[in-house]
Protein backbone atom coordinates (compact mmCIF):
# COMPACT_ATOMS: atom_id res chain seq x y z
CA UNK A 1 0.00 0.00 0.00
CA UNK A 2 1.63 3.16 -1.39
CA UNK A 3 0.98 6.55 1.36
CA UNK A 4 0.39 10.10 0.01
CA UNK A 5 2.67 12.65 1.41
CA UNK A 6 1.34 14.00 4.72
CA UNK A 7 2.60 17.73 2.55
CA UNK A 8 0.92 17.14 -0.59
CA UNK A 9 -2.16 15.77 1.22
CA UNK A 10 -2.25 18.94 3.40
CA UNK A 11 -1.69 21.36 0.30
CA UNK A 12 -4.49 19.75 -1.49
CA UNK A 13 -6.75 20.15 1.45
CA UNK A 14 -5.84 24.09 2.04
CA UNK A 15 -6.10 24.69 -1.72
CA UNK A 16 -8.60 27.80 -2.48
CA UNK A 17 -7.61 31.42 -2.08
CA UNK A 18 -10.44 32.04 0.91
CA UNK A 19 -10.25 28.20 3.03
CA UNK A 20 -8.08 29.30 5.75
CA UNK A 21 -9.87 32.58 6.41
CA UNK A 22 -13.38 30.38 6.36
CA UNK A 23 -11.35 28.05 8.98
CA UNK A 24 -10.47 30.47 10.80
CA UNK A 25 -13.42 32.72 10.41
CA UNK A 26 -15.62 29.72 11.65
CA UNK A 27 -13.43 29.03 15.10
CA UNK A 28 -15.99 31.45 17.29
CA UNK A 29 -18.89 29.38 16.52
CA UNK A 30 -21.11 28.50 13.63
CA UNK A 31 -21.96 31.19 10.99
CA UNK A 32 -24.49 31.64 8.00
CA UNK A 33 -23.43 31.64 4.40
CA UNK A 34 -23.74 35.72 4.33
CA UNK A 35 -22.18 36.16 7.31
CA UNK A 36 -19.40 34.27 6.25
CA UNK A 37 -19.17 35.98 2.96
CA UNK A 38 -18.95 39.17 4.69
CA UNK A 39 -16.18 38.14 6.76
CA UNK A 40 -14.00 37.27 3.93
CA UNK A 41 -14.13 41.18 2.80
CA UNK A 42 -13.02 42.16 6.74
CA UNK A 43 -9.48 43.22 6.46
CA UNK A 44 -8.94 42.58 3.10
CA UNK A 45 -7.12 45.91 1.39
CA UNK A 46 -7.92 45.32 -2.41
CA UNK A 47 -9.76 42.27 -2.33
CA UNK A 48 -12.50 42.03 -4.75
CA UNK A 49 -15.77 41.00 -3.45
CA UNK A 50 -15.97 37.11 -3.89
CA UNK A 51 -17.94 35.36 -6.48
CA UNK A 52 -20.99 33.56 -4.51
CA UNK A 53 -20.01 30.33 -6.92
CA UNK A 54 -16.61 30.68 -5.64
CA UNK A 55 -17.41 30.90 -2.03
CA UNK A 56 -19.81 27.77 -2.43
CA UNK A 57 -17.36 25.94 -4.01
CA UNK A 58 -14.49 26.86 -1.25
CA UNK A 59 -17.56 25.65 1.46
CA UNK A 60 -18.48 22.50 0.17
CA UNK A 61 -14.42 21.17 -0.60
CA UNK A 62 -14.43 21.98 3.42
CA UNK A 63 -17.41 19.88 4.13
CA UNK A 64 -16.02 17.12 1.98
CA UNK A 65 -12.45 17.63 3.54
CA UNK A 66 -14.25 16.77 7.10
CA UNK A 67 -13.14 20.02 8.24
CA UNK A 68 -16.62 21.78 8.56
CA UNK A 69 -20.10 20.96 8.60
CA UNK A 70 -23.27 22.36 6.62
CA UNK A 71 -26.75 22.04 8.82
CA UNK A 72 -29.50 22.81 6.59
CA UNK A 73 -32.65 23.61 8.74
CA UNK A 74 -34.60 23.10 6.05
CA UNK A 75 -37.02 26.06 6.28
CA UNK A 76 -38.33 28.54 4.32
CA UNK A 77 -36.16 31.35 4.01
CA UNK A 78 -33.79 28.85 3.55
CA UNK A 79 -30.95 28.73 6.86
CA UNK A 80 -28.62 26.84 6.55
CA UNK A 81 -25.10 26.90 8.91
CA UNK A 82 -21.63 26.07 8.65
CA UNK A 83 -19.38 24.75 11.87
CA UNK A 84 -16.10 23.81 12.29
CA UNK A 85 -15.85 19.94 13.01
CA UNK A 86 -13.51 18.25 15.42
CA UNK A 87 -11.24 18.01 12.70
CA UNK A 88 -11.87 21.29 11.82
CA UNK A 89 -11.23 23.02 15.23
CA UNK A 90 -7.63 20.68 15.18
CA UNK A 91 -6.92 22.80 12.72
CA UNK A 92 -7.23 26.56 13.63
CA UNK A 93 -3.60 26.02 15.98
CA UNK A 94 -2.40 25.23 12.64
CA UNK A 95 -3.82 28.65 11.24
CA UNK A 96 -2.68 30.64 13.85
CA UNK A 97 0.84 29.59 13.75
CA UNK A 98 0.62 30.54 10.26
CA UNK A 99 -0.82 34.21 11.12
CA UNK A 100 1.76 34.33 13.86
CA UNK A 101 4.55 33.72 11.31
CA UNK A 102 3.81 36.05 8.99
CA UNK A 103 3.17 38.68 11.41
CA UNK A 104 6.62 38.83 12.41
CA UNK A 105 7.90 37.84 9.05
CA UNK A 106 6.13 39.91 6.50
CA UNK A 107 4.93 42.65 8.59
CA UNK A 108 8.20 44.23 7.57
CA UNK A 109 7.71 44.52 4.26
CA UNK A 110 10.20 42.66 1.60
CA UNK A 111 13.12 42.79 3.41
CA UNK A 112 14.29 39.51 4.29
CA UNK A 113 11.48 37.99 2.00
CA UNK A 114 12.60 35.46 -0.69
CA UNK A 115 14.83 33.32 -1.09
CA UNK A 116 19.19 33.85 -1.01
CA UNK A 117 20.60 33.79 -4.83
CA UNK A 118 23.03 31.08 -4.82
Amino acid sequence: MRHACPVTAFQKLISGKYKLRIVWDLQDGPRRYSEIRSGLLRGADGTAEIAPRVLSRELKALAQSGLIDRKDYGVMPPKVEYRLTRKGRTFVPVIAAIRDWGSRHLAAGAEGYGVAAE
